[in-house]
């Protein structure tokens, strides 16, 4: 079995559709809006295959997540680069874009090489090799 997709509730469903586009080389599909339900969403395909879904709908609250602590259930999702120097690249482009890196590139204890970023949203995204 794989993952098929991922969902994130966004508050700007532009923004993070052109994010995921321009650093992590998604495309996105056409825009599905269902006016009845106030409802838009986009899929972004990744090269892998995975799929990323990004929604908006007035009337959802705010996630009480404090992005600085760990709480139980879904804290992030990676995506692999294929080497470490990509890795390192991507996240100092992402720094100097202004985007906050809450985890600096390093070896993990289990032999990861990673570094973990916020999204303009503030969810945490593992940059992996």
């Amino acid at each position: 079995m794989t993952i098929e997709h991922l969902a994130i509730w966004v508050k700007d469903l532009e923004k993070m559709r052109a994010f995921y586009e321009k650093y992590f080389e998604a495309t996105a599909n056409e825009k599905y809006h269902n006016p009845a339900k106030k409802f838009e969403s986009y899929f972004l395909s990744f090269q892998s295959g995975a799929r990323l879904e990004l929604m908006q709908k007035p009337g959802i609250p705010d996630n009480k997540n404090d992005v600085s602590v760990q709480y139980t259930g879904l804290i992030h999702f990676a995506v692999s680069t294929g080497s470490i120097e990509k890795v390192n690249e991507l996240t100092e482009k992402l720094r100097k874009d202004g985007f906050q890196v809450v985890g600096e590139p390093r070896t993990t204890g289990d032999g990861y090489y990673e570094s973990v970023i916020l999204d303009p949203e503030h969810n945490r995204i593992e940059i992996t090799e």
